[in-house]
């Protein structure tokens, strides 16, 4: 079963969604959505990480919790420092975060939350790991911005996928 389905939620999730952008249940739009529920997760395959493993859900809770409310915080300094602030008094500026995190799924996790706060735009992991370098809207205090960072998301993330 494995062999053909590797992702069952996948499927079901590809399946679904030929489904509703089809708005069909013919035999040809159930036969399509067959093939492709099983065709691109065997292709795609090599493209996803390692298996998860996460070890303690409670503090995936935890830093999800704490990810939505920085989210939200962030979304209101932003807003706030647009509203209040000249273009030339905006301290933007890329910062390069070194990582201690090396768990693919982990580090996948950190990007995403770093890319969806509001006030950062852009970020990119190196290829060997060991920073993060991320577009920060407004800062002031860099080394505060960076203790930050690996003290609410990566030693979280590294107890979830590396403990």
């Amino acid at each position: 079963m494995k062999r053909w389905l590797p992702s069952p939620p996948l499927s079901l999730a590809l399946f679904a969604v030929w489904l509703l952008l089809n708005q069909s249940l013919d035999a040809a739009t159930l036969l399509s959505a067959a093939l492709l529920a099983m065709a691109v997760p065997l292709l795609t395959k090599g493209l996803r990480p390692a298996t998860v493993r996460m070890r303690k859900p409670w503090v995936a809770l935890r830093l999800a919790g704490r990810a939505v409310a920085d989210m939200l915080e962030s979304a209101l300094f932003v807003a706030r420092r647009l509203l209040t602030r000249r273009n030339s008094r905006i301290a933007s500026r890329f910062i390069n975060v070194p990582l201690d995190l090396r768990d693919p799924n982990g580090l996948a996790v950190l990007a995403m939350i770093m890319c969806l706060t509001p006030g950062t735009a852009w970020g990119e992991i190196a290829f060997d790991s060991s920073t993060l370098l991320i577009h920060v809207f407004d800062v002031d205090d860099e080394a505060a911005f960076i203790a930050m960072i690996k003290q609410r998301y990566e030693h979280p993330l590294m107890e979830i996928f590396e403990s």
